[in-house]
């Protein structure tokens, strides 16, 4: 690359940083047609585009109309006018210097300090992330295991909760939840009481932790973790924002339910995680409590499994095929001579300790689709696996 070019290049990549700010402050999270049309043009063109539309509409659309279909533009128009009415907003300089007044700072897309996790939400993931705290997010994240449930908590839940997280942040598991009262409160104060960093994932700006009630702790999250934000200091926390923060905490690398109501807003944390084939998590309470519905309910309808200790989730939560240690436990050499063949053999391994879909298995064994569905399948004759809500388990030798 000529220095000409390379010049180039790092102004365009600088345009698109700024530009991925303005967006985080233009679109709302989770916005499907911002996702649309930054994937599309990327993120200075698709800006650019946006203040075309309030200029010149006609402009605007024949620049579309050569690369997407009509239905697709037609579209793009019509949402743009949310857009629009908040160009007066997607000034990237004034919400830097709004954070750095605060003591935040902006993390784009790509940037050093961007969590790997977040690519797995795919379009819709944030386009900027908004940071307090001197842990460094990426590798908190990337190493994190959220921790979520009731704001109205029972002492049960409570002492579960602590009980789970003290064991993860002891394995250095970085617990990850959403700085709310009951469940989420109990899993941060004990991260911290045991010495160990935690993320708070807030639904509104950094610069005002939330809710007040919390203030205090979320103030000490700040001392070795971190407050994160896909919205910029000054953002309130509306309801929409509380749920579409909810995917961003479930890209650590497991969702622990501990309490969840019927209605909780903790299941749409695991159903986002349970949609990213990440593994989840549910703790079982009384029959009779209502604060325990909907943990029992994601464990009958095979979202989640039935977790009672810290020592659960961190099984749960090993990388495929993963053992935690170098050798084969003494049970799996005795079944080295009962696979049929080294296919099914790659895939049982594959499968590790959670629940796997075909193509990870796949993947991780090094095996076609085709082997692989054939191995499992004899896997499963031979009761060696099993398959729940279209997800395989491996079913540990006696």
């Amino acid at each position: 690359m000529s220095e000409r070019e390379r010049v180039g290049a790092d102004a365009d990549a600088a345009a698109d940083a700024d530009a991925l700010v303005a967006w985080s402050a233009l679109a709302e999270p989770a916005d499907v047609g911002a996702a649309w049309l930054v994937a599309t043009l990327g993120p200075a063109r698709a800006l650019a585009w946006v203040r075309r539309v309030a200029d010149n509409p006609v402009a605007a659309t024949m620049e579309l109309a050569p690369i997407a279909p009509a239905a697709q533009v037609n579209e793009a128009f019509k949402i743009s006018e949310k857009w629009v009415a908040r160009l007066d907003v997607a000034d990237p300089q004034a919400h830097r210097e709004r954070a750095h007044k605060c003591g935040a700072r902006v993390v784009v897309r790509g940037g050093a300090e961007w969590p790997r996790c977040l690519d797995d939400l795919g379009p819709v993931a944030p386009f900027a992330l908004w940071v307090r705290g001197s842990g460094n997010l990426g590798a908190l994240m990337d190493n994190g295991i959220a921790i979520v449930g009731a704001r109205s908590a029972t002492a049960y839940g409570e002492h579960v909760t602590s009980t789970i997280a003290a064991e993860l942040a002891d394995r250095g598991a970085t617990v990850v939840s959403g700085g709310a009262y009951g469940i989420d409160a109990s899993a941060h104060r004990t991260a911290l009481a045991v010495g160990e960093p935690t993320v708070a994932v807030m639904a509104g700006g950094v610069d005002r932790l939330y809710p007040a009630g919390n203030s205090d702790m979320l103030e000490r999250v700040l001392d070795g973790g971190v407050a994160v934000s896909e919205v910029p200091p000054g953002y309130a926390p509306h309801r929409a924002r509380f749920l579409s923060r909810n995917r961003v905490i479930a890209t650590a690398r497991a969702t622990v339910v501990v309490e969840a109501a019927l209605r909780s807003g903790a299941l749409s944390t695991a159903r986002h995680a349970a949609a990213m084939i990440r593994p989840v998590g549910a703790v079982p309470g009384p029959v009779t409590s209502a604060s325990s519905a909907g943990c029992h309910g994601l464990i009958r309808d095979g979202l989640a499994q039935l977790v009672t200790c810290g020592a659960d989730v961190l099984a749960l939560a090993e990388p495929l095929g993963s053992q935690g240690a170098d050798a084969p436990r003494d049970e799996e050499r005795d079944l080295r001579h009962e696979f049929a063949d080294t296919d099914q053999r790659q895939a049982y391994g594959a499968i590790g300790r959670r629940r796997a879909a075909v193509e990870g298995i796949a993947k991780e064994a090094g095996l076609t689709l085709a082997q692989t569905r054939a191995a499992l399948g004899g896997l499963e004759m031979a009761g060696l696996a099993r398959r729940e809500a279209g997800l395989w388990v491996r079913r540990e030798a006696r």
